[in-house]
């Protein structure tokens, strides 16, 4: 992300997808690429599968069903405000997060490492409050992220929408669709 991008950004809990239906998620995209689909078009259709799969939480940790865990991730998303970026909006689900980012033209600061500062920011402290479940050795969050750039406001606009009503099309409970842990 360069300073003056705004981003779609989805992190994800470590083991939230089925290795093999990882391994078919990215051969579709790298087909879908190779093939000559538009690439912004592919990444959609890419997301919108994977998403479908974290959704369905076939297995793995759902640690963010316990607010405190969702707290201190809501807590340094907001945090990031305070580093440069605007914080168009997020949603925290069960077994990962959405968010919408903009760096700032005028930024000094790396997109990349912030997110891995995030990263490992959220991973320690969640760790802390989830030990009794989760061992010293085995990692929190999914490496890297996932990520496209927002063409324009009108993009925008539905990304902020489809992050608001992520809960309910996920078919969570009521108290997910009025989660706190969302913003516009």
């Amino acid at each position: 992300m360069a300073p003056g991008e705004t981003r779609f950004l989805t992190f994800r809990l470590h083991g939230t997808i089925p290795a093999a239906t990882g391994r078919e998620l990215e051969a579709l995209l790298q087909q879908a690429q190779e093939a000559g689909t538009d690439h912004p078009r592919a990444q959609k259709q890419f997301f919108a599968r994977f998403d479908a799969v974290l959704d369905r939480a076939p297995i793995g940790p759902v640690y963010f069903e316990n607010e405190k865990i969702a707290e201190v991730l809501a807590g340094e998303i907001m945090m990031l405000e305070e580093t440069g970026f605007v914080v168009h909006g997020f949603a925290i689900l069960p077994n990962h997060v959405h968010f919408v980012l903009h760096l700032p033209a005028a930024s000094r600061l790396s997109f990349a490492k912030a997110m891995d500062l995030l990263h490992l920011r959220t991973g320690t402290a969640c760790r802390r409050l989830v030990r009794p479940k989760l061992p010293p050795e085995a990692e929190f969050w999914q490496v890297g992220w996932f990520e496209y750039a927002v063409q324009d406001a009108a993009e925008l606009a539905r990304l902020l929408a489809y992050v608001r009503a992520n809960a309910r099309a996920a078919g969570l409970p009521a108290r997910f669709q009025e989660w706190p842990y969302g913003n516009e």
